[in-house]
């Protein structure tokens, strides 16, 4: 959909807005379950209610290639109590998460100098 066809929809259902609001035009009316029960009747046609139809419906979602079973894969880590492997872990999970840089207590004391509003 293009900007301008956007643009006139808009304004369109504002000037219809605003017309409802004036009195100049009625609202219209909705009904929800009318609707609903309209739209049923489209969702299938009476060739679908067939044992043909059925048919055609099973062939048409039928996958089309094999789909192998997923097999159970059992794993189990081992505790070694190294907390190296646990940093080693973060960081291949989130590569940013070591990546800190050199903090010194000067930087700090920089940043809390700039952080101070000027009188």
């Amino acid at each position: 959909m293009s900007d301008i066809n956007s643009e006139s929809q808009t304004y369109d259902a504002q000037q219809l807005q605003e017309e409802i609001a004036s009195g100049d035009r009625v609202a219209p009316k909705v009904d929800v379950s009318a609707d609903y029960e309209a739209a049923q009747e489209f969702s299938t046609s009476s060739i679908d209610d067939t044992e043909e139809g059925r048919k055609a419906a099973e062939a048409a979602t039928a996958p089309q290639f094999e789909v192998p079973e997923p097999e159970e894969v059992e794993l189990k880590a081992e505790p070694t109590g190294d907390p190296n492997e646990f940093l080693d872990m973060a960081a291949e999970v989130s590569p940013f998460a070591g990546a800190t840089g050199n903090v010194d207590d000067d930087l700090v004391k920089k940043a809390i100098e700039l952080g101070k509003p000027q009188s």
